[in-house]
């Protein structure tokens, strides 16, 4: 009970705090958007989701057109305009592929470039992670998208796990100096699983930002698992003050949410992002 009152009260933070305060916040999040373009959606639904957010990482588009979409819908409801950026193809097996995409507010958030795709030379990854560069404020961070495979087998979701150090030190390493690498996505896998150990033991003191205990994926009678998740640096994203959550788009009709939005919640953190004086 007391995870769904949480939930809530974010959402009522989210839709209506317009307080002096939020200006200097950015509210950056990550969903698993089930199949974006594909079947029957509920695209208000998912509109009314999306747009708390300043920026949203999403997973499992499956082409443009929903994409497209979805934008247009939320530009309906929003008092902002949105820019979007979108993988140049789509990533996974020859039956099975979907793009990466990321929906964010033109008046919030500059898009500065695309990193591109994780160069995954051995093979490591099902769905090779993206990443792009945004700025707000002062903040500028590069935001890596993944989804995990799922697999038959735990064992392969542990061995993807275990290869995103790889990735972390890739795209950090694309500055020489520092860069501020958020890893968000669906991992199929809770974010305390020790398949992730290599990475949380990284010396840039990597932390993952929402706690494990919070369900993020939808099942017919309630939340189910935690698969959902933000990794980033304490030693560069300072920005983070340990604030995240879910939001629960579910109104606790479980069913029609898997069926006409996605079987996973929008999940998000909280960064400060207050422009210096000097």
């Amino acid at each position: 009970m007391l995870k769904n009152i949480f939930l809530f009260i974010f959402l009522s933070v989210l839709t209506f705090s317009n307080n002096l305060e939020q200006k200097s916040q950015a509210y950056i999040a990550s969903f698993n958007t089930l199949r974006l373009g594909k079947g029957e959606k509920d695209y208000a639904h998912l509109a009314k989701s999306i747009e708390p957010f300043d920026i949203i990482g999403l997973v499992e588009v499956m082409n443009k057109k929903g994409l497209y979409k979805l934008l247009s819908e939320v530009e309906k409801i929003s008092n902002s305009k949105w820019g979007y950026e979108i993988s140049p193809y789509p990533v996974g097996t020859a039956e099975y592929k979907e793009y990466y995409a990321y929906l964010y507010k033109k008046d919030k958030v500059k898009f500065i470039k695309s990193e591109g795709f994780y160069p995954d030379v051995n093979d490591d990854f099902i769905r090779e992670p993206y990443g792009a560069t945004f700025k707000i404020d002062n903040f500028d961070f590069t935001y890596v998208l993944i989804h995990s495979i799922y697999g038959k087998k735990v064992s392969q979701r542990q061995f993807e796990a275990s290869k995103i150090l790889n990735v972390y030190n890739y795209f950090q390493n694309l500055d020489p100096i520092e860069n501020d690498i958020l890893i968000g996505g669906d991992f199929n896998l809770a974010a305390n699983d020790s398949a992730f150990e290599n990475l949380l033991n990284h010396k840039d003191n990597i932390i993952f930002a929402l706690d494990p205990s919070i369900k993020t994926t939808i099942g017919t009678k309630g939340f189910a698992n935690s698969y959902d998740n933000i990794f980033l640096s304490k030693k560069f994203t300072t920005e983070f003050k340990g604030r995240s959550g879910a939001l629960d788009i579910t109104k606790e009709d479980y069913i029609k949410t898997r069926k006409e939005v996605s079987d996973h919640l929008p999940i998000f953190i909280i960064v400060d992002t207050e422009i210096d004086d000097d």
